[in-house]
């Protein structure tokens, strides 16, 4: 029977999920494969050793000695996340054609229009129900929403890119400088800054069978918002807070559907790693972006997995590179895809048959004088008006069926006050 020694707490195996340090930190899956069904002695500090609950600490087994190394260097580095987010904003139209966006389920290929094909000749008109869509976002996330916006072409190669370019915005976004507020699970809140939200138009799908692959251009110009935090989370719990408060939002704004299964919402965290040192002087690691995950599980793993990864690379001698990166949710690792390009191998220039976005005052007050009550609003509202818990205001508002089931019922059956009756 192994013994976990170490002169400070080290981490704990649980049997209901991913192993965690006490950080909360994910051990890599090495350590995973080496969990059995007894349970052991765990030292958690110099001559203190206590006996798990029953079903919760297991044998490890002996630990090579490069993964106890490498446990250990992790508290030496600082976790660094910045994290985009692609959201679909839900419009009856293509951002820059007349086509559906309801290609869900349709046969390939019959969403499709001249523009969406990029043929000779088509020309893009702006679809003002998703620039509004994106000004409803940026207003909910605290951004400055600029009286100018300016869409660019984004020039890179891929098959389910029928122009070999994407319009998106590049120097000139619709909403910047903004933040959201996320709950912590000690009961603190966070600050996480909004660099930016700008307007895009959604690739093509390709569909691999054996040694063929198909284009479906379907989706391929539906209106994308993108969403792009500062480098502000430091652990895979923050990433999650940020993430589901960011859902939430979005859902009652009524811009997106939070379907991360169908592709309607999708998560790329930007990794990286610095010493102790490096932060003092205000300097950052090489970053590693994994791709188009479609899970908050996926993303809470995936930065587990690269904090590991990257402190045992540095640790051995080695160095991180700028990489893209997939998540194989089946090995629990992150996969090499290709290099990262930086913003200039993009070759970003103004789109010529575009002019700028011109955003009016009277517009952005309109618009904010419809906004619905934000998931955090109503939370608040919860605890002060009606005496609620937190962590039952949190449950409560996280989606807006339940907000308005729970404020039926309060209307219907309430105490005379208008208050919820307590049981």
């Amino acid at each position: 029977m192994g013994l976990l020694c170490s002169k400070e707490p080290l981490f704990a195996v649980t049997a209901a999920g991913p192993i965690t340090t006490l950080a909360g930190r994910s051990v890599s899956s090495e350590l995973d494969a080496m969990v059995s069904s007894r349970p052991v002695f765990v030292n958690v500090g110099r001559g203190s050793e206590r006996k798990s609950p029953p079903g919760h600490i297991h044998n490890v087994g002996a630990l090579p000695m490069s993964i106890l190394s490498t446990l250990s260097a992790v508290s030496e580095y600082e976790l660094v996340v910045g994290m985009e987010v692609h959201a679909q904003a839900l419009t009856a139209s293509k951002m820059f054609c007349r086509c559906g966006t309801d290609y869900q389920g349709a046969p390939p290929n019959t969403r499709v229009c001249p523009t969406c094909l990029a043929l000779p000749g088509a020309l893009p008109v702006i679809n003002q129900a998703a620039v509004e869509a994106t000004i409803r976002t940026g207003l909910a996330l605290n951004c400055t929403i600029n009286e100018t916006a300016v869409f660019a072409r984004k020039n890179y190669t891929y098959p389910d890119l029928p122009k070999g370019y994407q319009i998106s915005q590049y120097e000139l976004p619709l909403c910047e400088h903004g933040y959201l507020e996320i709950d912590l699970e000690d009961g603190s809140t966070k600050r996480v800054r909004i660099r930016r939200v700008h307007l895009e138009e959604d690739t093509g799908r390709s569909v691999h069978e054996g040694s063929y692959s198909y284009i479906d251009l379907n989706r391929a110009g539906v209106p994308l918002m993108e969403i792009v935090t500062e480098a502000d989370i430091h652990s895979a719990e923050e990433a999650y807070a940020y993430l589901t408060r960011l859902r939430a939002t979005l859902r009652s704004l009524g811009v997106n559907s939070g379907d991360m299964e169908k592709g309607a919402l999708r998560c790329e965290p930007n990794i990286s790693v610095r010493t102790l040192a490096q932060k003092e002087r205000g300097e950052y690691g090489t970053k590693v972006e994994v791709k188009n995950l479609n899970s908050f599980r996926a993303v809470r793993s995936s930065i587990a997995y690269e904090l590991e990864r990257q402190v045992g690379l540095i640790e051995a001698g080695g160095a991180v590179a700028q990489v893209n990166m997939g998540w194989d949710e089946d090995k629990q690792r992150t996969v090499l895809q290709r290099s990262k390009e930086d913003a200039h191998d993009y070759r970003y220039f103004p789109e010529p048959d575009l002019p700028p976005l011109a955003v009016s005052r009277a517009e952005v007050a309109r618009i904010a004088a419809t906004q619905p009550e934000l998931p955090g609003a109503k939370r608040d509202r919860y605890e002060q008006a009606w005496g609620v818990r937190r962590i039952e205001a949190n449950i409560l508002t996280s989606e807006a069926q339940v907000s308005s089931f729970f404020e039926d019922a309060v209307a219907a059956y309430g105490a005379s006050d208008g208050k919820p009756q307590r049981l």
